[in-house]
């Protein structure tokens, strides 16, 4: 058992997200561009290609969309070249922060990206400062109530690397970063496991509970950082209360 307000962040994030539904074609727009650049347009071949095909569908994309980042990526049609970046770093409260960026101008991401953190108590680290303290992989998120005991046997048996169950109730799969978690989350979806989240992510080895004033800060951090147009995904340590 671990994680005592793991769905509560869950959900925080997610509700973050979804009140920024304006942006999130735009994020996946770039997601679907860079997976097909890097490894090709075929997502029978490429898994992260399919799963952000996949999270596309899921927000309602338009095919055409995504037909049109996957020929951009793949240099089929004419586009910007994003670039990848990894920022680290820690928020307030000491928790350990990573944020992923896809970007036409550098110089325009770290600005904005060291802007949030500062201004929210935070400091931007240095390569390495943080990602020794995350493991990256594949992660799938059951809510509350799914039958514990079949979501353990099926993903098991579909490859999973491990399943643990949070004190909250809501069950979280890892996968290794490749083919797997397509698979593993194809095997739950086929026995009427319903994920409510499918990611390639850097989880966190130990997690830190922010408390105090330290709790508003971080999400304020958290809100500039989803707020900015080069950011695809933040992962953070940090465990906020529930309330």
């Amino acid at each position: 058992m671990a994680g005592h307000s793991k769905w509560a962040n869950i959900q925080h994030r997610k509700g973050r997200q979804d009140a920024k539904r304006g942006k999130v074609f735009t994020k996946l727009i770039k997601e679907i561009t860079v997976a097909a650049r890097m490894g090709g347009g075929d997502p029978s071949f490429n898994p992260r290609l399919r799963l952000a095909i996949e999270k596309a569908k899921a927000e309602s994309m338009p095919k055409d969309n995504i037909e049109n980042a996957t020929k951009r990526g793949t240099g089929e049609l004419e586009g910007v070249n994003y670039e990848e970046i990894r920022y680290e770093g820690y928020g307030p409260g000491g928790a350990a922060v990573i944020v992923d960026c896809l970007t036409d101008n550098r110089v325009r991401t770290v600005a904005d990206v060291r802007h949030a953190l500062n201004k929210c108590g935070g400091n931007l680290g240095t390569d390495g400062s943080v990602v020794f303290q995350f493991k990256y992989c594949g992660q799938i998120i059951l809510a509350p109530g799914a039958d514990e005991d079949k979501v353990m046997e099926v993903a098991l048996e579909a490859g999973a690397e491990d399943v643990v169950s949070n004190e909250d109730g809501s069950i979280e799969v890892i996968t290794a970063p490749t083919n797997d978690l397509a698979t593993v989350k194809e095997a739950l979806d086929a026995a009427g496991c319903t994920t409510v989240m499918a990611e390639l992510a850097m989880k966190a080895l130990n997690e830190t509970e922010v408390t105090g004033d330290d709790v508003l800060k971080f999400q304020k951090m958290l809100d500039m950082l989803d707020d900015l147009d080069d950011v695809q995904e933040v992962f953070t340590s940090a465990i906020l209360p529930d309330d």
